[in-house]
């Protein structure tokens, strides 16, 4: 009974509190892949173009940007990769000085564009409410209107 009451609270946290869609589970694994290859967004909407970055770049103080290059563009935006990668070592250069965007990988909100975590990342996420949940919220909403 325990358990339920548990899972019970620790949902309504996440989902209520937290705003939250998914639990992140695992850890990292170090692989670097979440420092190359990746996209950035700045007041919430990805960076698409190499004017847009120089002009964040010069308008905004936040360092991270100054420690990221442009290595290609896509339909989607700009893909970047991190100057303090140290790509043999497979370790950052800074790690102790790292920006949040770096300790809070990865975040739900990568999710929200349809990115995924690169393939052999040690974190993963998971849904809070399950689909079936979902369809027996949307079931029972369903019936009690067409009544």
């Amino acid at each position: 009974m325990f358990p339920k009451i548990r899972n019970t609270i620790k949902k309504y946290y996440h989902t209520k509190i937290l705003k939250k869609k998914y639990y992140r589970t695992g850890s990292c694994l170090k692989c670097g892949a979440c420092c190359q290859n990746i996209y950035v967004r700045h007041c919430g909407k990805v960076i698409k173009t190499k004017e847009e970055f120089e002009e964040i770049k010069k308008t905004d103080n936040y360092s991270f940007y100054h420690h990221i290059t442009v290595i290609g563009e896509d339909d989607f935006g700009l893909i970047f990769e991190c100057d303090w990668y140290d790509k043999e070592k497979k370790l950052c250069k800074d790690h102790k000085k790292r920006p949040s965007i770096c300790k809070n990988y990865p975040s739900e909100e990568i999710f929200s564009f349809g990115a995924q975590l690169q393939e052999g990342c040690g974190f993963d996420f998971k849904p809070i409410v399950s689909f079936d949940e979902v369809l027996a919220r949307i079931s029972k909403k369903s019936k009690i209107k067409l009544r």
